[in-house]
């Protein structure tokens, strides 16, 4: 296996539950899984620290203790802000999913999906499930828009990861890797990671032991000493969504030079062109989630990405932050 160069923090450094990944280049992309991949492209990004798990449950009700903010879930919608609002959807929730009774047609997401009042990062399953019932209190937090994760992060004199920043990470030293552990899904049938096993959304045969989120830390590290890189929650990161990151050269799929730290996007080119009246940004969401599966979004991949809304929060995506250099 190829292994990218690792060297060591800056001196004297020590942050507990962080890890520091050495600056370097790597291949960022893929021309085998999903076109929104490509371009293969060659960057190199500095040295950073990032946290070894997901945020959790626990660690952001620190975080809401410490500071009394209220999550996008929490607040309920203003019909000014969204043109075409169905009467009674004027009301704090969230996305939460629920599986379906047999098949259904995989590109439907409303048969899975669905708007739940009193949903939030307490109440994960809707207003009658909390945490503690649950048993959730180190699983990663859910149901954060963007602006609650990167409102934790200044909180904790941190930033969210760029798009190039978390996939290097994601691929722990490994160079063109399909998986963050290789190139086979599961290894000897060992389950790296929180994923559907099964069809989904239906059957889910649970050969990783979750239905749902997975405490942090219940698969194993990567080889820069990540955990859940790959799965259980998607992740929130800084960038701006762009159907192809630049550059595109029409001749060849493979970049011509090395791109350094590269800031995905631009907010007028993350509009959501299937509501055009509503000008809400993307931001991309790397490392998959425990609902992708072989047969509906294979994106738990380093170099998987996918857009979504800012003002959107669900029951699978969750956040993890870094800190740059040794300024802090």
């Amino acid at each position: 296996m190829d292994q990218i160069p690792q060297a060591e923090p800056p001196a004297g450094a020590d942050r507990p539950g962080m890890r520091w990944i050495a600056g370097g280049s790597f291949t960022m992309g893929s021309l085998d899984w999903y076109p929104e991949e490509a371009p293969l492209r060659q960057v190199a990004v500095d040295g950073f620290w990032i946290d070894d798990t997901p945020v959790t449950n626990r660690q952001f009700a620190a975080f809401v203790a410490a500071t009394g903010h209220v999550t996008l879930a929490e607040i309920a919608p203003d019909p000014a802000d969204y043109p075409g609002m169905l009467p009674g959807m004027d009301r704090a929730g969230s996305l939460v999913f629920t599986k379906t009774a047999g098949p259904v047609p995989l590109h439907e997401f409303h048969h899975w999906w669905s708007f739940t009042f009193g949903a939030d990062w307490r109440h994960p399953l809707g207003p009658d499930s909390d945490l503690d019932g649950l048993e959730l209190w180190d699983h990663p937090v859910v149901h954060v828009a963007w602006s609650d994760a990167a409102a934790y992060a200044a909180w904790a004199d941190k930033e969210l990861p760029s798009e190039a920043e978390h996939e290097f990470a994601a691929r722990g030293g490994l160079e063109g890797k399909a998986f963050a552990w290789g190139d086979e899904l599961a290894p000897q049938g060992q389950m790296m990671a929180n994923y559907w096993q099964g069809l989904f959304p239906f059957a889910n045969t649970r050969e990783d032991g979750w239905e749902r989120t997975s405490p942090v830390g219940s698969f194993p590290a990567n080889g820069h000493g990540l955990y859940d890189m790959i799965g259980n929650v998607w992740e929130w990161t800084r960038d701006w969504w762009e159907e192809h990151p630049a550059p595109i050269r029409k001749a060849s799929p493979q970049a011509c030079c090395t791109i350094s730290n590269p800031r995905g996007g631009t907010l007028k080119g993350s509009l959501d062109k299937a509501q055009p009246q509503i000008r809400i940004g993307r931001k991309v969401l790397k490392g998959g989630s425990h609902l992708c599966a072989a047969n509906h979004c294979q994106r738990y991949r380093p170099a998987a990405r996918h857009p979504e809304t800012i003002d959107t929060s669900t029951s699978h995506i969750g956040f993890r932050c870094v800190q740059r250099g040794s300024s802090h």
